[in-house]
């Protein structure tokens, strides 16, 4: 017996809820209008009696005169004759230069300095046990040779002023609880009219057949369309999936039910067989049948599955290079090695927009099948431009083929060519290939190969791309290759410092614009060059350093010269230079654009977004066997120490600003950080100071492994040299952005900060996605690398590094004392 369905759950009323946090607003609102109108009415009541106070001091400082060298003051009528007039104690003083009391209360104000200026000063005090309000002012005088300041000091009590605020606050709240009352009653009236249409759309549901999945047809006003239309899509969806899978039951019903009897038809007679030969025979069958069975069971299901993903519309960018790639590893070696691959160049970097699962399915299969009905020999994939946006897979194999007659047929779900008698089949590898190809606006088509054979054509649109970050991905290639170069004769574990580098400006005679940053040269050059197409009568002078020079520098007020921006991949050094108080605050308009994450205190900026991978030697170390996780590659090294011992590199975070902050960052994420640590040095792990370095020793073969490597030097290196594997993490990736600031010393502070405004606008970010191939960090910006495109490569988590104080934990002495002691012994054995 099947117990009924247990109801939905009802929370609290939405009316009631609505009501409730309008109550709450309100009321604070209000509590906040309360507290700021008696403010207001404490202050209006002030400068309103302090005008008559000054006025009295101003009429009493008229009247001091200097008499045979002592100071006197005949006091007028009217001084305090203006004050008083709602019942408070009026008290004076006037003292002499000298401090002496001239005339008034001696001990007024004891508390307050002597007067230095006929400017007003009030103040707050207390005298006889009473608040009084105390105006004081100053009266220059001159005697034979000598000139001195004459304090004049008039206070009240607070009686009339604390009348007069009550009064000016009781006339304002009464007014505000009306309107309270008022809205309130508004907001019940406005939400019982605003649920009214729910109303309708709940009838019209409740009216419906449960197999009534046409769409809703009610009048409802604007606010609420889109949730009939979200229904309306969604009751489609579900009707097209049940469509799905009411035909894949019913397919797997009549489909599987043959196999199954057959199998079960042969094991019995198989059971009552005495002769072993019949016997065999008889398993031999039952074990084809099962075959037959398991691959029929598995397409059905793989065809229910890709129905349901191509329902849900998911898509990605997926590289054509990693599809082809990642299809052919799942193969058996003996099967992959039938493989041959050609992509053409013009290829490089091109993208297929749609579901993962799904175009790897597709292409799977079609290589499946030209390698069971080609046994024996070579399976080529050829991937080459179709048109204009558009790219041409060919699968083309030595097997049978198939009959024009029977091209469409195999097309057609659980049908076979008479090619596909013996073998073991489904009949639903090419129709959930085409289905596949169809639905991400492509075509499949079946060909006769010349020479014998069969070449399936499979013909898909390429994601749109704008045609200018195109060419110049290809210009900033040229542009990478020097930045990641290295000076010949040099070793690769030390990073080349580079001399400051001017830039003239096409227009001569305009300001010059000094930079100091540790992006290398030929990368930051390319925004330099743009930001001067735009600004053509301004000087650019860039200097390369490391993030620990340029932050010490800047602390210690050492730099050679005047800068006007700091650029620097070290986020924390960057904090604690505004926190310190020398950056300049900048209100970009650019701003709300930035994630949250990415910008603080209007001073500091992010403007690139840079995965920290891991880089290995395909050579030496496997694209199968690459470390695909933090505890991976701790696990790798532990089992195989000897065989990467020196092969092994990463930042030396004694010497690295950014090597600091990524290590600290990873202790703080990871539980496995130290046993890593432990494990890079038992391997003799080399340390470097820059990126650059360890992927120069990685493309040469003298390390196997690089540890926390800036993902923007990483992939621009791998698009020149094959050699390097690149692994984004899957448990977490950090994500560093370069951060700019404007030094509170510049000499040319505006230009600093267009330049940020520049770097952070579509055009610069353009250029950051593009030739400068540092990962743009603006939603929406066009390119090759953008965080979306990061964001799609990766299967972890991405944990950006937050820009802020919790930054300067790391960076507090005693703490990064320790850390680094603790990891220097632990990577150098205390040794280096």
């Amino acid at each position: 017996m099947t117990a009924p369905d247990a109801p939905a759950r009802a929370t609290a009323s939405i009316r009631r809820r609505v009501l409730a946090a309008a109550l709450i607003v309100l009321a604070l609102a209000a509590l906040a209008f309360i507290v700021f109108i008696h403010s207001y009415a404490r202050r209006a009541a002030d400068e309103a009696y302090d005008r008559l106070l000054t006025a009295s001091a101003l009429t009493i400082a008229g009247a001091v005169l200097v008499e045979e060298g002592r100071v006197t003051v005949e006091l007028p009528y009217a001084a305090l004759a203006m004050l008083g007039s709602g019942g408070d104690r009026i008290y004076y003083q006037v003292e002499a230069p000298d401090g002496a009391l001239v005339t008034g209360y001696g001990d007024l104000a004891e508390d307050l300095p002597a007067v230095r200026s006929a400017e007003t000063v009030f103040a707050d005090s207390s005298f006889h046990g009473e608040p009084v309000r105390v105006a004081s002012i100053g009266r220059l005088i001159s005697a034979s040779n000598a000139a001195g300041w004459v304090t004049i000091r008039v206070a009240e009590t607070r009686g009339a002023r604390t009348a007069l605020a009550s009064e000016i606050a009781s006339r304002a709240v009464l007014p505000l609880i009306g309107v309270l009352v008022l809205a309130l009653a508004l907001v019940w009236f406005g939400v019982q009219r605003a649920f009214a249409p729910l109303t309708t759309v709940e009838a019209a549901l409740r009216d419906r057949a449960p197999q009534d999945l046409s769409p809703l047809a009610v009048p409802v006003p604007v606010e609420v369309s889109q949730l009939v239309a979200a229904l309306n899509d969604f009751m489609r969806r579900l009707a097209s999936v049940m469509n799905a899978l009411s035909g894949v039951v019913a397919d797997a019903a009549h489909q599987v039910r043959t196999p199954l009897a057959s199998l079960r038809a042969q094991a019995e007679v198989a059971l009552d067989e005495r002769d072993y030969q019949a016997l065999h025979e008889r398993v031999a069958k039952i074990h084809r049948n099962a075959v037959h069975a398991s691959e029929l069971v598995s397409q059905l299901l793989m065809e229910a599955t890709l129905t349901h993903r191509l329902e849900s519309r998911e898509s990605v960018l997926i590289p054509i290079t990693d599809l082809v790639e990642d299809v052919a590893r799942r193969f058996d070696p003996d099967e992959a090695g039938r493989l041959a691959v050609t992509i053409a160049p013009t290829l490089a970097g091109a993208r297929l927009k749609g579901d993962r699962l799904a175009l790897q399915e597709m292409l799977r299969n079609l290589a499946g099948n030209a390698l069971l009905y080609a046994p024996g020999s070579a399976v080529e994939i050829v991937a080459e431009p179709a048109g204009k946006e558009r790219v041409l897979v060919r699968v083309c194999d030595r097997g049978p083929g198939i009959p024009n007659a029977e091209k469409e047929t195999v097309l057609q779900r659980f049908q076979r060519g008479h090619a596909g008698a013996g073998t073991v089949g489904s009949g639903l590898g090419l129709p959930i290939a085409r289905t596949v190809a169809q639905a991400h606006g492509g075509s499949l088509s079946l060909q006769d190969r010349p020479g014998g054979g069969l070449e399936v054509r499979l013909e898909l649109p390429l994601a749109p791309e704008p045609a200018r970050v195109r060419v110049v991905l290809k210009r900033g290639a040229a542009a990478i290759a020097l930045a990641l170069g290295i000076a010949a004769g040099g070793g690769w574990i030390d990073a080349a410092q580079a001399a400051p580098k001017p830039y003239p400006a096409p227009v001569a005679g305009g300001p010059t614009l000094s930079i100091l940053g540790t992006t290398d040269t030929p990368q930051f050059e390319l925004l330099i060059h743009d930001f001067q197409e735009l600004h053509p009568d301004v000087n650019v002078t860039y200097e390369e350093t490391d993030t620990l020079p340029l932050y010490q520098r800047t602390q210690e007020k050492r730099l050679d010269a005047d800068v006007d921006l700091l650029v620097s991949s070290a986020a924390d050094l960057q904090v604690k230079l505004a926190n310190d108080g020398h950056a300049l605050p900048h209100a970009s308009p650019l701003l709300p654009a930035l994630p949250a994450w990415a910008s603080w205190r209007s001073e500091i900026f992010g403007f690139t977004f840079e995965p920290i991978v891991i880089v290995y030697n395909r050579a030496l170390v496997p694209d199968a066997r690459a470390p695909h996780s933090h505890l991976a590659l701790t696990e790798l090294l532990e089992q195989e120490t000897d065989r990467f011992r020196g092969k092994v590199a990463t930042y030396d975070i004694g010497k690295s600003g950014v090597g600091h902050l990524l290590a600290a960052q990873d202790a703080q994420i990871s539980s496995n950080f130290w046993r890593l640590t432990r494990a890079l040095g038992r391997a003799d792990v080399k340390l470097s100071g820059s990126s650059p370095a360890i992927l120069e020793g990685i493309a040469s073969g003298s390390l196997a492994l690089g540890y926390n490597v800036l993902g923007s030097y990483a992939y621009a290196r791998q698009r020149l040299d094959k050699r390097i594997g690149i692994v984004i993490p899957d448990d977490y990736a950090l994500i560093l952005t370069r951060v700019m600031l404007v030094p509170r010393w510049a000499n040319q502070p505006d230009l600093g900060r267009t330049f940020i405004d520049y770097a952070l606008s579509p055009r610069g970010q353009a250029v950051v996605a593009g030739q400068a191939a540092l990962g743009s960090i603006v939603p929406g910006t066009p390119g090759g690398w953008t965080a979306e495109r990061i964001s799609a490569a990766s299967r972890g988590v991405l944990q950006p590094i937050t820009l802020g104080p919790a930054l300067l934990v790391a960076l507090d002495q005693e703490r990064k004392a320790r850390f680094l002691a603790t990891w220097r012994q632990l990577v150098t054995d205390g040794s280096r």
